[in-house]
């Protein structure tokens, strides 16, 4: 195979054209995916779409939402244990919420696909890669989250770290074994052979193989981060008061779920239309993308 051949190969292989199209063909997808972005832009909007700042107290404790008083209420969805006005803190708080596993997402499936990348690209470097990610998949995000407080303190950025460093082992072994099958590929092989430099290689033809599983990983791993991350804040682990942040505000709504059960559920149900627009919106770019989903 000469040079030539091999450009065109690799020019090939990821070839994911129109992938955006396809996607938005599926109409489970195309509603979670415009959910999901109308959520992610009201977030974004919370200093204008928010009719009360989020840490204001009033004297209207627990006050009901729209649906269950009559007329317009000056509260929308009511008011929480303080007085403070649920919708405002929504929107801050989802914001929050998505901006801690975006980050933690990016980070650390970032930083595991390209050790997984290296191990697969580098040999000698494998068996030390892998078997860290092995001893990093024996701590549970909560466990890391808990030492990382004990010695940080809580707070947002121990919950991110917690939630990146356990993305990296999952996101090292997927790009690993992706990885692995693309350099026993022929092109890969008459790039060598050609003398093409590592880097070349490695970007070239190895990164640009891989990256649309990478991208079907993380998108299917933000849900589960959404909700880790949800699980640190609702233990106490994570935002601090009078901050925002849906999992805190599940869990201090906890208290008043006899007599005002909105202020824990509607952050709740938050919390589960964003993971279940991910799942849905991840799921079906896997079948996009991955031709081993498509029959």
């Amino acid at each position: 195979m000469s040079a030539v051949d091999a450009a065109a190969a690799v020019e090939a292989a990821p070839a994911r054209r129109h992938w955006f199209v396809a996607l938005m063909r599926d109409p489970a997808a195309a509603i979670a995916i415009i959910v999901f972005v109308l959520i992610a832009v009201a977030a974004a909007l919370a200093p204008w779409l928010a009719p009360y700042d989020p840490t204001e107290s009033t004297r209207n404790m627990m006050l009901p939402p729209v649906w269950a008083e009559r007329g317009i209420p000056e509260h929308l969805l009511g008011t929480d244990g303080q007085g403070r006005d649920i919708l405002s803190r929504l929107l801050y708080g989802t914001r929050m919420t998505l901006l801690i596993g975006l980050i933690a997402v990016v980070a650390g499936g970032g930083i595991g696909s390209l050790l997984g990348l290296l191990a697969a690209f580098y040999s000698r470097l494998d068996p030390w890669i892998m078997r860290s990610a092995d001893v990093m998949l024996s701590f549970p995000a909560i466990l890391l989250g808990l030492a990382l407080v004990a010695v940080m303190g809580a707070g947002i950025m121990p919950v991110i770290l917690a939630l990146a460093i356990a993305t990296v082992p999952d996101s090292a072994r997927i790009a690993r074994s992706v990885a692995v099958g693309v350099m026993k590929q022929e092109f890969v092989e008459a790039g060598r052979a050609v003398g093409l430099s590592d880097r070349t290689l490695f970007t070239r033809y190895l990164l640009r193989n891989c990256i649309s599983s990478i991208m079907i990983f993380m998108s299917l791993r933000f849900g589960q981060v959404i909700l880790l991350g949800s699980a640190l804040s609702f233990l106490g682990l994570g935002a601090r008061p009078p901050a925002s942040e849906l999992g805190m505000m599940a869990s201090q709504g906890r208290d008043f779920m006899l007599f005002a059960p909105h202020i824990a559920i509607i952050p709740s149900l938050a919390i589960f239309v964003i993971v279940l627009t991910a799942n849905v919106a991840g799921d079906a770019l896997r079948d996009v993308l991955d031709p081993r989903m498509r029959s």
